[in-house]
């Protein structure tokens, strides 16, 4: 299901391409991609590959323009969603945007998740004016309208979101060994540097410990043995959702093969 931020993101959208297309109708001029009948608007966004749970947004945007279009359009305009599967890889980000630009003829490419496949695909887009508009990744990257004035951001600060935990766990657990797992590009980089930021000065003997890893990787079940030995009290788990389903699982058995070695150690109930 959308979260109310997102579905606000996409009303919010809809009025600004709405208002564009009236515009063009008084003056009968029209941006490539929009006309009388049509606003033809692209997305890319993983449908397959270590990302694919994202895939379910782009489904549900699907059906949210085909709700506006049963309801009339927009001006009396259908929106033509026109979405790929960019598998979050950013060579096949910048190849299936292209189509959208080159061969589709969008108006512009709508929400296009992910951190690596909107980097990869920023300059293109605005070296053709085309606007990048509401990109679903909070990386810090994003908010640079003098250099690129055809990409806007929406989704809340990654770096703000992990001062967040910092600050909660700094009031609620001050003694904690907290370990960090991240993914190693922009996405888990932000979050690194969000929760030392929030942590400040208690940072050097908070935080016991960094792993990152690979989008590449097809488990990271190392990664979990190795943070498991450091024996810490918080697990801060920045991933995408493949890879936080693997944390959870993997440090769920070795909490348990830990209970099963020790006498004294009993599963606690579910609160």
């Amino acid at each position: 299901m959308l979260s109310t931020v997102r579905i606000a993101a996409i009303s919010a959208a809809i009025a600004a391409v709405a208002a564009t297309s009236t515009a063009a109708f008084a003056q009968k001029k029209y941006d490539t991609g929009a006309n009388d009948t049509e606003i033809k608007v692209g997305n890319i966004i993983p449908y397959s590959g270590p990302a694919s749970a994202y895939g379910v947004i782009g489904k549900t945007e699907e059906a949210y323009f085909k709700m506006i279009n049963d309801r009339g359009g927009i001006n009396g305009r259908k929106v033509n969603f026109v979405s790929y599967d960019d598998a979050y890889s950013p060579p096949k980000a910048v190849e299936q945007v292209r189509k959208l630009v080159e061969s589709d003829e969008v108006l512009l490419v709508f929400n296009p998740l992910g951190t690596p496949s909107n980097t990869a695909i920023q300059k293109y887009l605005n070296s053709k004016k085309i606007p990048q508009l509401f990109v679903a990744t909070g990386a810090t990257k994003w908010n640079d309208p003098k250099n690129f004035p055809w990409t806007m951001g929406w989704q809340p600060s990654y770096q703000s979101e992990a001062q967040i935990y910092a600050k909660w766990l700094m009031k609620e657990k001050p003694d904690a060994k907290v370990a960090i797992l991240y993914q190693n590009d922009d996405f888990g980089k932000d979050y690194l540097k969000g929760t030392k930021d929030g942590f400040g000065a208690k940072a050097a003997t908070s935080i016991i410990m960094e792993e990152s890893y690979e989008i590449s990787e097809p488990s990271i079940d190392s990664h979990i043995v190795k943070i498991k030995a450091a024996n810490p009290d918080v697990l801060l788990i920045y991933t995408t959702p493949k890879f936080g389903a693997q944390t959870i699982k993997k440090t769920a058995e070795l909490a348990g093969s830990r209970c099963r070695s020790s006498p004294t150690c009993r599963p606690r109930s579910a609160a």
